[in-house]
C-alpha cells in the first residue's frame, strides 16, 4: 500500500498515533512496546504523541524513558490537568501526521486494531472510521452510563454512532483543523468532524480489553450528567454553525484554494 503522506509535503508522516495519559505509570511502557511491534510491521511512517495531563505519579518519568529508547515515541506534558479534550487538542496542534490516530493511554484499546483501521479508511476514501467496542470489558456503571450517554447524544444529534465513547478512532488531518475545543470535545468527534464539512464517517468493531492497573478517572458523574449538558451545546453548533463557499473572487486562484481548505464548506449527512 502506498505511502499516505501527500506528494506536496504538507505533512512529514503518515501516521501520528496520540495518546493522552494521567496517572497512567504502570499501564504505558507496555502499550508503547506494544504500538511499536504493530506500527514496525505497518508500511507507513508514524509518530506516537503523548501527552502527560498534568500526572501525579511517575508517569512522566516514563515517558522520557520510552522517548529515550525510541524517539518515535514523543511526549508533551501539560502544566497541569486540563483534561481528555485540552489533552487530543493539543495533540493534533503538534501532530505531524496526514492521518490521526486516538487511543487511551490505560490499554484497554488494542493497538493491533490501528492498521485494520487506517486501510479502510483508505480502501474507502473516508474521512473517519470510528471504533465500536464488541465486549465491552468495564464495570458495570461504565457500561449503564456509556449506554444511556451514547443514546441520547445520538438522539439529539440525529446521529447513528454506535459507541462515541471508543477512544480507538482513525481520521484525516484535515478534518480536525477547524473544530471548536471545549471540555467534553472528545465525546463528541464524529460529529463534530462532522460539522467542519467531513461526512464520510465509517464505523468498524474493535478489541476492547481489561484495565490491567490502575482505575478509570471518570465516574458516573462526568461521563453521564455532563456529558448530556454538553450534547446540547454540540445540537446548538450543528444549527447555528456556517462555513462560506466562494462562488467567485478576484483572488488568486492559490489564495482562493487555501481559504477552501480551512473554512471547509458545510455538507449533508453521509454515513457508510
Amino acid at each position: 500500500m502506498d505511502l499516505i503522506a501527500d506528494k506536496n509535503n504538507r505533512w512529514d508522516l503518515d501516521l501520528s498515533i496520540i495518546i493522552p495519559v494521567k496517572d497512567e505509570e504502570k499501564n504505558i511502557s507496555r502499550l508503547a512496546k506494544e504500538v511499536g511491534m504493530v506500527m514496525n510491521a505497518a508500511p507507513w511512517s508514524w509518530e506516537c504523541l503523548w501527552l502527560d495531563d498534568g500526572s501525579t505519579d511517575n508517569t512522566l518519568s516514563e515517558l522520557q524513558q520510552i522517548n529515550a529508547k525510541d524517539s518515535r515515541h514523543q511526549f508533551i506534558a501539560l502544566s497541569r490537568n486540563y483534561g481528555q479534550s485540552a489533552a487530543l487538542y493539543t495533540g493534533f496542534g503538534c501532530a505531524r501526521g496526514e492521518i490521526l490516530v486516538t487511543l487511551d493511554g490505560d490499554g484497554q484499546n488494542d493497538p493491533k486494531d490501528i492498521p485494520v483501521l487506517v486501510r479502510r479508511l483508505l480502501e474507502d476514501n473516508a474521512d473517519m472510521v470510528n471504533g465500536f467496542r464488541r465486549k465491552r470489558r468495564d464495570t458495570f456503571i461504565r457500561k449503564v452510563s456509556s449506554r444511556i450517554g451514547n443514546a441520547f447524544r445520538n438522539w439529539v444529534t440525529n446521529e447513528q454512532i454506535h459507541d462515541v465513547g471508543c477512544s480507538l478512532r482513525v481520521f484525516r488531518h484535515r478534518c480536525v483543523e477547524n473544530i471548536p475545543v471545549f471540555k467534553g470535545m472528545h465525546r463528541f468527534l464524529p460529529t463534530l468532524i462532522r460539522i467542519s464539512g467531513c461526512s464520510v464517517i465509517l464505523e468498524m468493531p474493535v478489541n476492547h480489553r481489561p484495565r490491567r492497573y490502575g482505575q478509570t478517572k471518570y465516574g458516573i458523574h462526568n461521563r453521564l450528567w455532563v456529558g448530556l449538558m454538553d450534547t446540547l451545546a454540540v445540537r446548538w453548533m450543528q444549527t447555528r454553525m456556517v462555513y462560506p463557499e466562494i462562488k467567485t473572487s478576484s483572488l488568486n486562484k492559490e489564495k482562493e484554494r487555501t481559504y477552501m481548505f480551512s473554512k471547509p464548506r458545510l455538507r449533508g449527512p453521509q454515513t457508510r
